[in-house]
């Protein structure tokens, strides 16, 4: 078993004091009772629904060869006989671990945040990277006050790379997590209006998401996206912060990345884009024209970091589009197949118009409609009719022959468009689903789009369930 920490390194870092026959070290760390790996540590972390502490025996059964438990809840862990490390606060401890692996790393070490795109960039990234050494990033969208220290601890010293997400819905947020990271690069995605509930403006969300430059090292570099409205604001916050080296990247002309075409394919996008003074020719394996903006950043931050540049974009010709975030199945029904575009995992205003034109550019047969499944885009506070609303233009644009609604707050949309489209209206992910498993046909490109918590995740696997796979489900004749 390779040790990711030995038990003394870690009781160390985390000033913890040892309980019972200690192992000689971990091979991973974990948060999670039910997926605990063999000879991993299990950080009994009290969150806002579940207590860890409750689930010790269950991480022990499960493998766990070591807990971290708060001494206050000592007392009622009688029956474990695991050893322990006992320490005042598990999250704070996690903490000082996650900081301890930053110090002992030679790692160079990306941080990304932005209101749109972050997850797709830092997997894009992952790639891109990773012909050039051994890379250790978040898993899926672990960005926040746990993901991240819990994703600092888990890098091992051997890592060439370390790429980190960074996510926020209030200011202050990243502040304290980026500064545990400290990375060499930061990227800013975009600036967009997400979360926006909690924010009087864009100015505010920029505000916000710029904390991340505070964290950065001193010699660090920070990209920022010269596309966007608050790219002039976030350059000028970063000389008023004293930072050296700023880059840009977009269709801007004066962009240091620079895209100099593009063209979009129903099932990948090509470009030329032009870093320092070579043009890079880049075939990217997903489509959308938001992954062309994020391939974009991506081979800035390669070139940032020194790794081979001819290798990533070699690799990013072999991406695929994750569940949640654009993953097509080719499925099939009565008389052919449909299309499903799952993009269920989140939605704001933004990415709602990504998911749309991705609609827009899947190309439908014979018969076909393009069939837009949208839900709530939640945390939009008291701008959410007029986003909701604001909606049927990129709905237009997108030649949306059905449009399927469910969620409170996706009734404005369906007032703003009347009769102009054929429009369905449930209450709930569920009775959409049911509408849904028998309401298609033969060439149908159907999108599926909302915010996590409305659940549309349930109208997927509805689908998924009902109608099998083609063998090739990534592509539809």
């Amino acid at each position: 078993m390779s040790l990711l920490w030995t038990a003394k390194e870690m009781i160390e870092a985390m000033d913890g004091r040892p309980l019972g026959t200690m192992p000689a070290g971990v091979s991973g760390i974990s948060i999670d009772s039910r997926t605990v790996g063999d000879g991993e540590a299990f950080f009994a972390i009290k969150g806002d629904r579940f207590d860890g502490h409750n689930f010790a025996s269950v991480a022990v059964a499960n493998g766990a060869s070591l807990l971290v438990v708060d001494e206050s809840k000592l007392p009622a862990m009688g029956r474990v006989t695991a050893p322990m490390i006992v320490v005042n606060d598990v999250l704070a401890a996690l903490e000082d671990l996650g900081r301890a692996a930053r110090a002992r790393s030679d790692a160079r070490v990306i941080a990304i945040t932005g209101s749109v795109g972050k997850t797709s960039t830092k997997e894009m990234l992952r790639r891109a990277l990773e012909p050039s050494g051994e890379v250790h990033a978040s898993t899926a969208s672990f960005n926040n006050h746990w993901g991240v220290p819990l994703t600092l601890a888990r890098m091992p010293v051997s890592a060439a790379y370390g790429v980190f997400e960074i996510g926020m819905n209030h200011p202050d947020e990243i502040r304290p997590l980026v500064k545990m990271v400290r990375p060499h690069v930061a990227l800013i995605t975009t600036i967009a209006a997400a979360h926006m509930g909690n924010f009087k403006n864009l100015g505010e969300i920029a505000a916000a998401k710029g904390e991340i430059m505070e964290g950065l090292d001193k010699d660090g570099h920070l990209l920022l996206n010269r596309d966007n409205e608050k790219y002039g604001w976030l350059k000028k916050h970063a000389s008023e912060l004293g930072l050296k080296h700023v880059h840009s990247f977009g269709e801007n002309p004066k962009a240091e990345f620079r895209l100099l075409n593009c063209k979009l394919l129903p099932d990948c996008s090509t470009i030329t884009a032009r870093i320092g003074a070579d043009d890079v020719a880049v075939k990217i394996g997903a489509p959308g024209r938001h992954l062309v903006q994020n391939a974009l950043a991506v081979i800035g931050t390669v070139h940032l970091v020194g790794a081979d540049l001819a290798k990533a974009t070699h690799a990013l010709a072999a991406i695929s589009a994750e569940k949640g975030r654009g993953a097509r199945h080719a499925l099939k029904i009565d008389g052919g197949s449909f299309m499903l575009i799952d993009e269920s995992y989140n939605a704001n205003p933004a990415s709602m118009r990504a998911a749309l034109e991705l609609l827009r550019d899947t190309p439908v047969r014979l018969r076909g409609r393009r069939v837009a499944v949208l839900g709530d885009m939640l945390e939009m506070g008291r701008f959410s009719e007029r986003v909701h609303r604001d909606l049927a233009a990129p709905l237009r644009e997108a030649k949306a022959d059905l449009v399927c609604l469910a969620g409170p707050e996706m009734r404005a949309l369906k007032d703003e468009l009347g009769t102009e489209m054929e429009t369905v209206y449930r209450d709930d992910a569920d009775g959409l689903a049911a509408y849904l498993k028998t309401g298609l046909r033969d060439g149908d490109a159907v999108m599926v789009k909302s915010s996590l918590g409305i659940g549309f995740g349930r109208i997927v696997k509805a689908l998924l369930d009902k109608y099998p796979a083609l063998p090739d489900s990534s592509t539809q004749d």
